[in-house]
């Protein structure tokens, strides 16, 4: 999963209802591209280039896990959608949408379709204008120099007024910090982790994540589960009584809220599937110990997977120990932790069926999930 970039775009039009395309095409941004970040002021320029209408211009800055490419080809959609049509001639022409990529971070890209930074930068103030209300400190990742500099040196003295329209930012109303510790949870392969580590980065959230990966039992229990079902679970519950504990109780100043890709309570669940009946006995008794200790989630989001697409991911991520992990295994673990939140009356639970979903590549999806969990906070 890739981390979220920022990139710098503008949008123009000339055609039609200008500040009505220029916002139909702010809220397709964000339901298809990113987060939007900052908006610039509009400006009225003469058609550059052309014989034409006036254009208005703005430039955005936007936070995606997109790659330039992508959001390249996402913008054209857009275009497409809101009626801009091209013509075989190279020339410029009126345009009921111009949707172009300025900047993407510190990236430099020369394809036949895709130059970035834009080479338009520094000799249009059109461009340059509205870029500096966002980003005037930025520093042009090819001429090195900051887009403040570049604006008051352009050659380019075509008229450009600043007008009292304004773009507003699509509504992004979800109430997370609403929950001080939230906990999410799922099957073997559900998306858990990666869900709970967008929103650490989308929200502010402090992060905390299952150490699996570091447990010397795990491959072994998969080799041979009589006999390491139970160094294992003990193991979990040690480990993951110790980061709760210690990540619980350091309050982060900084972070809005805490959330985590797992709650201590798995340990019961995966344990009254592994052990057998006496060494489930004494393990009940531990847990409880611990568990009153713990500081518990305010909301707790289940990420529900059918068994085929659980299977399907397991196979994707290609860790070779979980390779042969069978479908009634997946199918077990699911019933337990149905029959475990049907029991919870003391807390603040949301199951979601996500088994037709993409919300890691899918930014509609991803949007759709966090309404779900907005509602449930709500």
């Amino acid at each position: 999963m890739k981390s979220p970039k920022t990139v710098t775009l503008a949008l123009g039009s000339n055609l039609g209802d200008r500040l009505g395309f220029m916002q139909q095409a702010l809220e397709k941004i964000h339901l298809n591209i990113g987060w939007i970040l900052e908006i610039s002021r509009i400006y009225e320029t003469p058609a550059w280039g052309f014989e034409g209408n006036s254009f208005l211009n703005a430039c955005i800055s936007v936070s995606t896990r997109l790659e330039a490419a992508e959001v390249l080809a996402e913008l054209l959609s857009i275009e497409t959608e809101l009626g801009r049509e091209r013509e075989d001639s190279k020339n410029y022409q009126n345009r009921t949408i111009d949707l172009d990529i300025l900047l993407f971070e510190d990236e430099v890209t020369d394809t036949e379709i895709l130059k970035i930074p834009h080479p338009g930068i520094p000799n249009r103030s059109f461009v340059l204008q509205p870029l500096n209300d966002i980003a005037s400190s930025i520093k042009h990742p090819v001429l090195g120099k900051r887009i403040s500099e570049l604006l008051n040196e352009t050659s380019d003295t075509s008229e450009i007024s600043c007008t009292s329209e304004q773009l507003k930012k699509p509504s992004t109303s979800y109430n997370f910090p609403g929950c001080s510790y939230i906990a999410v949870e799922g099957n073997i392969g559900a998306g858990k982790t990666s869900f709970s580590t967008m929103i650490s980065e989308d929200f502010n959230a402090k992060l905390i994540l299952e150490r699996f990966k570091d447990n010397p039992f795990l491959p072994k229990f998969y080799e041979n589960k009589e006999r390491y079902a139970f160094p294992l679970e003990m193991s979990f519950l040690a480990d993951r009584y110790q980061q709760l504990s210690d990540d619980l109780a350091q309050y982060d100043l900084f972070k809005d809220f805490v959330i985590s890709d797992y709650d201590v309570f798995k340990s019961l669940i995966f344990a009254k599937i592994t052990l057998h009946e006496d060494e489930y006995s004494l393990y009940h008794k531990l847990f409880h110990l611990m568990y009153k200790e713990l500081v518990k989630p305010e909301l707790y989001i289940y990420l529900y997977q059918n068994t085929e697409r659980l299977l399907e991911n397991i196979k994707k991520r290609g860790r070779d120990y979980e390779q042969n992990i069978q479908p009634d295994y997946l199918v077990n673990i699911n019933k337990s932790y149905l029959n475990f939140i049907k029991s919870q009356s003391n807390m603040k639970v949301q199951v979601i069926d996500i088994s037709g979903l993409d919300f890691v590549s899918n930014r509609k999806d991803y949007l759709w999930l966090l309404s779900e969990i907005d509602k449930a906070v709500n």
